[in-house]
């Protein structure tokens, strides 16, 4: 299991590319959840749009939030039952 980011951490930098990229990635995956990411890294919905936001160039950051604000399948309370639990070829071997 890989280590949670707090926010302590976001704010002096101590946290690995790898691990930034990772949340980066999950990020923009339609049907990885903000609450996924939440218990996977320990980042609530609004510390990833504040490292989307550091992270990205501001275009890249604008057309993000415009493709997941109001998307159902980025939050587990709103998603249908449809939806079943997705993992990308990335995420084989990892059990979370």
């Amino acid at each position: 299991m890989m280590p949670t980011i707090d926010q302590a951490a976001m704010n002096n930098a101590t946290v690995d590319q790898a691990t930034i990229d990772r949340v980066i990635q999950m990020a923009w995956e339609d049907r990885t959840t903000f609450d996924a990411i939440q218990r996977q890294f320990g980042l609530n919905e609004s510390a990833v749009i504040r490292l989307m936001r550091q992270s990205m160039k501001a275009s890249s950051f604008k057309m993000w939030r415009s493709r997941v604000t109001g998307r159902k399948t980025k939050h587990q309370a709103l998603r249908s039952d449809e939806v079943m639990r997705f993992k990308s070829r990335d995420q084989k071997n990892r059990d979370f």
